[in-house]
């Protein structure tokens, strides 16, 4: 292996190993949290708990993230021969637990009208004219092709895409179990070695059969406890609708998007909702619903920056109405309402004055709705700008809403990566150097158990 310093400065900060990637939950916070270190903004990713359009059409889903109990499925060679999916972006999965970041950079990578940040932007435009996949078979194939020309490998040595997968993997419940069991059970062994009873001498055949049955149990739970789950996305993009599995040779057209019968277009979650049923079906929802063993996450316009833009838009209005009405207009609206708009219109995370915006048609939408203000009779004015008041308590609840889910997803999160091991290491210490550990494990120095000790009557 080359020494580092014989290589150029700049070839020696790659990173095309690093630390592997983890396995993250899904859920919608999580998945929102791994959007925005990506750089992903003004959207979210919320659960869906029914594909029927009530459900789903008023989301307007971007793409669709499917998480399922992975089984090999049997898909032909001529299934991902379709020309069209040569304009789609496209990267195979080349590492383990990788498949969360690969769902939503497949899906956001193919949406051109989102917020992508810098870091991806560039990622694209390096990436756009790379082979999704990386194998000996191709690279045999395409002679003098290089390794850092496959998507899929772009992704795995990507320093910045791993970091912020890695930021979001839990590391609580791993600690703290791996810690108090680790030291339980040191505890235990230091009270065994204390016992000075004669050894108990053991039936050989007994305990081979003991330990056959055992070893046997060992390998069905493990062979039980071998469960993937994996990450798939679906995305409209050029006139189809694409399912996007990083394990698969290619995007995999799910539909077109043409007009019915009717001859009016149908949206692209008219056609992905025959295959997510199917999908379903398949992976636990044909069972009466007992054995769901899938979710279904929706990448959406961010329910946050509508709250916060329905507010600001209200703000402006109530100034655009005001400035039109009479000098003594205070006398003239309803006096419950004019208390209410003292604090209808402060942001949770502002004032009432006018703040920031977020959509891009924002600008027009207040322009409209200014010269329809400037159109209105006098005595429309009163009854408009009561209404606004009403607007703006239902806007500023909204609002608070969002920013109390996301004060809640931040919390969990802090839970979720935080290590607690050395704070339980030194918990269970110090109840070891008070006294207090083998009465709570219910041994005493024989390492004999011993009977609980009841309070008030109660074990």
């Amino acid at each position: 292996m080359d020494e580092p310093s014989a290589q150029p400065e700049a070839e020696s900060s790659l990173d095309l190993v690093g630390e592997p990637f983890a396995v993250i939950e899904s859920d919608p916070g999580v998945f929102t949290s791994l959007a925005r270190k990506l750089g992903i903004r003004g959207l979210e990713l919320v659960e869906l708990y029914d594909i029927e359009p009530w459900a789903v059409d008023h989301l307007h889903p971007r793409g669709l993230v499917f998480c399922f109990l992975w089984r090999k499925d049997a898909h032909r060679p001529s299934d991902f021969d379709d020309p069209a999916a040569e304009r789609v972006w496209f990267a195979n999965q080349l590492s383990d637990d990788a498949c969360a970041s690969l769902a939503i950079l497949n899906i956001a990578l193919n949406t051109p009208d989102i917020e992508i940040g810098e870091e991806l932007t560039m990622f694209r435009q390096e990436t756009e004219s790379m082979s999704p996949v990386v194998g000996f078979l191709r690279l045999e194939l395409e002679a003098g092709s290089d390794i850092s020309q496959m998507k899929g490998l772009a992704i795995s040595s990507s320093p910045f895409i791993r970091k912020a997968h890695r930021s979001l993997a839990r590391c609580v419940a791993s600690c703290c179990f791996r810690a108090l069991n680790a030291i339980a059970t040191s505890t235990l062994d230091g009270a065994k070695k204390k016992k000075n009873s004669p050894v108990t001498k053991r039936n050989p055949a007994k305990s081979t059969t003991s330990k056959a049955a055992s070893s046997s149990k060992a390998k069905k739970e493990e062979s039980d406890g071998e469960e993937a789950y994996h990450f798939i996305g679906y995305v409209p993009a050029y006139g189809k609708v694409w399912e996007l599995d990083g394990l698969k040779s290619g995007p995999l057209e799910v539909g077109e998007l043409s007009d019915d019968a009717h001859g009016e277009r149908k949206t692209w979650m008219d056609v992905v909702r025959p295959a997510l049923r199917m999908k379903m079906q398949k992976y636990g929802g044909a069972e009466g619903g007992n054995n769901i063993r899938f979710s279904l996450l929706a990448l959406v316009d961010g329910l946050y920056e509508k709250a916060s833009d329905n507010l600001e838009f209200l703000k402006r209005e109530r100034l655009a109405i005001q400035r039109r009405m009479k000098p003594d207009w205070e006398s003239l609206v309803d006096s419950n309402l004019l208390e209410q708009a003292q604090f209808a219109f402060e942001s949770p995370v502002g004032s009432s004055a006018p703040g920031r915006t977020y959509a891009r048609d924002f600008g027009a939408r207040r322009m409209a709705r200014d010269l329809e203000i400037l159109e209105m009779p006098e005595r429309a004015l009163v009854p408009a700008w009561e209404q606004c008041v009403r607007d703006a308590v239902k806007a500023k609840v909204a609002v608070e809403d969002e920013v109390a889910k996301a004060t809640r997803a931040n919390t969990e999160h802090i839970k979720r990566t935080h290590d607690y091991e050395p704070f339980f290491k030194e918990f269970v210490t110090c109840l070891q150097d008070e006294g207090l550990l083998e009465p709570l494990l219910d041994v005493n120095d024989d390492a004999k158990k011993t009977k609980r000790v009841k309070l008030n009557g109660k074990g």
